[in-house]
């Protein structure tokens, strides 16, 4: 009865807006309706509207574009400030969440780290745009990886996620080549063909490259149906393309390096000799920098070339690539932040607007701008640095580190027998690394493009692991 009543009332408001928008032709009520269902499904269909927000985000559109007022990603945005808003009044009034969540190394370490942003924020030399920027780190976290745990204790749920999110890529993929085609796949046009959808290239292809294993692994995952194979093919092959087309070296490369951590873990490499391998060849590139940067200042390749190769080679030229050297001015600037405010750094999502002063005159590029207008550190990690210092950074990098000590035992728990959840579980460990391999050159995790995927691969990891730890504690 009381369903019936709801379905009554909001059916009748429903009316009356619509009504309305026609009589007025006022165009902004048409929000109204559809925030209205928006409320209801939160209410009342709460896990579907979860799962939803897998396929609205890659098609969620920055309303920036149409008014320069501000930025908000439509319907992404606002779907996951309400849901954590209701799940966490529904935690409170009657917790679903078991207080032990908190002893997972991701949680724990992701914890800290808003805890560090909080800190900083306090200190930070712009601190509105410090807490406005804390403000969107919660509403991906708190919804997504700490009340998504609850949700993915279902397989169909994880499933139904990652499919939503690949057929969503793959949408703005097809839009996305048909704009490219209108001008023949240049080069040059490549940088904004994904608008609205997308900013640019980069964040484009640093998702459509976390695809790629995703796609991959329900392919393998079990034998399909027919069609359904014939539909896996053809997102594999829409996928692909879209890589190759957004011209982006950094995607290209974190699927690479993916299939080489991928290969890693398979085999069951020992990883301390790999870490001792690593420790030798930073200290080399430290002492031999000047020699190396000699080495890569005679590599001449533009990455306006459209040759797969030549790209490829062009992502080590720092003496003419442009893109390249302005990549290393903002690194260049974020290092001069770090070392002026060593503890706190100069605030959480304050890079924009501090970093101008820090330009060197020699590393000045012609898409330089003496404003420093032009956005962030390119650097997950420096970004991190600059604006909330090395306690920052440590924050970062052991979410890095508990992601991947919990993906790996959770994927070493799974029984050989259980192939198809292994592959599973190694295409979202590939998906993890293509990202944070990507973000050694570009930080996209405070969009929700990014930090949805990310998060909610991190969030079945951990369901996994507690359904791992549940069935060996009661294996009837």
């Amino acid at each position: 009865m009381k369903k019936t009543v709801v379905y009554s009332i909001v059916g009748f408001v429903l009316s009356l807006v619509f009504a309305l928008f026609i009589w007025d032709d006022q165009s902004y009520l048409s929000l109204f309706p559809a925030g209205l269902l928006a409320i209801y499904f939160a209410l009342f269909q709460t896990e579907k509207l979860f799962i939803a927000i897998a396929f609205f985000t890659p098609l969620s559109t920055n309303i920036e574009e149409f008014n320069s007022s501000f930025g908000l990603f439509l319907p992404s945005e606002p779907l996951l400030f309400g849901l954590m808003l209701w799940l966490s009044a529904l935690q409170i009034h009657k917790p679903f969440m078991p207080k032990h969540l908190w002893k997972e190394p991701i949680l724990f370490s992701v914890g800290v780290f808003v805890t560090w942003i909080f800190i900083s924020s306090i200190t930070s030399s712009h601190p509105t745009v410090s807490f406005k920027f804390l403000l969107a780190k919660l509403w991906f976290i708190v919804p997504v990886l700490f009340f998504g745990i609850h949700f993915f204790q279902k397989e169909k749920n994880r499933l139904t996620f990652i499919w939503l999110f690949i057929i969503s890529t793959c949408i703005v993929v097809i839009y996305t080549l048909i704009h490219h085609a209108m001008y023949a796949f240049g080069e040059k046009e490549s940088h904004w063909v994904m608008s609205p959808f997308f900013k640019d290239h980069t964040i484009y292809g640093a998702i459509v490259a976390l695809n790629v294993p995703l796609v991959f692994g329900l392919y393998l995952y079990k034998k399909h149906a027919p069609l359904i194979q014939a539909v896996l093919i053809l997102m594999i092959a829409l996928i692909l393309a879209g890589l190759y087309f957004s011209y982006t070296r950094a995607a290209w490369l974190s699927v690479f390096g993916c299939i080489f951590i991928a290969g890693l873990i398979y085999y069951k490499v020992n990883w301390k000799p790999l870490a001792g391998i690593a420790a030798i060849v930073l200290l080399v590139v430290f002492f031999k920098w000047d020699s190396i940067q000699m080495e890569l200042a005679r590599n001449k390749q533009d990455h306006t070339t459209e040759s797969f190769d030549e790209r490829l080679q062009s992502a080590a030229n720092i003496s003419t690539d442009a893109s390249n050297l302005e990549r290393i001015n903002r690194w260049s600037c974020a290092l001069a932040m770090f070392e002026k405010r060593p503890v706190f750094g100069y605030g959480p999502g304050t890079y924009a607007f501090e970093y101008a002063p820090f330009q060197e005159p020699e590393n000045l590029t012609i898409i330089s701008t003496n404003f420093g207008d032009m956005g962030n550190a390119h650097s997950e990690y420096l970004g991190a640095l600059a604006e909330m210092g090395f306690p920052g950074l440590l924050c970062l990098l052991a979410i890095v580190a508990s992601i991947f000590y919990t993906s790996i035992m959770v994927y070493n728990r799974i029984p050989l027998s259980d192939s198809g959840t292994r592959i599973l579980v190694l295409s979202m460990i590939m998906a993890l690394s293509t990202y944070f391999i990507h973000a050694f050159l570009n930080n996209f995790l405070d969009t929700d493009k990014a930090a949805v995927p990310v998060f909610g691969i991190c969030a079945m990891m951990i369901a996994l692991g507690l359904q791992q730890t549940k069935l060996a504690t009661n294996p009837e």
